[in-house]
């Protein structure tokens, strides 16, 4: 089709076009390591035909563990879900921050890989044998694509889980914490307007997120038996009930 630009979401779309077109200029949201993924040079000049607007910032995996805890005060025990094919550095990426976060915290983290659907079913009921259990999970395409079940399957395990984005909440999910997915295709218009008008896409730094969102399911967390902080409720964008 010869595009002028083209407009993708997440790391194996981008990744997948990168390999068919060294031209044509690539904008991408919701990635999570474009470095790390080799899909940019650098953050700050990326240096080929992609640039683009993360997902992820340092202080995640605190927010995460934070928002599980102050929801769920007596969980001993945390496992990260995440699928190593579609997680960035098959998973190492963000569990370096939640492992960092958690040093801070009297949790103990398990980082819980996943191949396929049949995985994510099994990995919650294992897990959930053991009373102060909670989870989070990361947001990759296999966790996503599949949340109506982990949403299903914990509330049944009567597992606390955290999620990456506001709309799982709506759709069942107990919390979610992340970043705000509107926020960056709105910024990616901005981008696309300049290579348009002549830009250099190479020469377009990659971008941070810098909206995040909060959101609490109150129906779900009284299936669970728990009571959100008011505090809590205070400060989120959005309340479920």
């Amino acid at each position: 089709m010869k595009p002028d630009l083209i407009l993708c979401r997440a790391t194996p779309t981008a990744r997948a076009l990168s390999e068919e077109t060294r031209t044509i200029p690539i904008i991408f949201v919701v990635v999570s390591d474009p470095v790390g993924d080799k899909l940019v040079d650098s953050i700050a000049r990326p240096g080929r035909n992609l640039t683009g607007f993360t997902n992820v910032e340092a202080s995640l995996g605190g927010k995460w563990l934070g928002l599980l805890k102050d929801i769920a005060p007596t969980l001993k025990r945390t496992a990260v879900m995440f699928s190593p094919q579609a997680s960035p550095g098959g998973g190492t990426y963000y569990m370096q921050l939640i492992d960092a976060a958690a040093k801070s915290t009297t949790m103990t983290v398990t980082a819980l890989p996943v191949e396929d659907v049949a995985g994510i079913s099994r990995a919650i009921e294992d897990f959930a044998r053991e009373p102060g259990s909670g989870m989070v999970i990361l947001p990759d395409l296999l966790t996503t694509g599949h949340r109506d079940l982990i949403i299903k399957t914990t509330a049944e395990y009567r597992l606390p889980t955290i999620f990456p984005f506001r709309s799982i909440v709506a759709e069942g999910g107990l919390a979610s914490y992340g970043v705000d997915v509107g926020d960056l295709y709105r910024r990616a218009a901005g981008y696309a307007d300049r290579v348009l008008r002549g830009d250099n896409i190479a020469e377009l730094p990659v971008q941070a997120p810098i909206k995040f969102e909060l959101a609490v399911n109150l129906k779900t967390a009284r299936s669970l038996g728990l009571t959100i902080p008011p505090t809590l409720l205070a400060t989120a964008d959005e309340v479920v009930e």
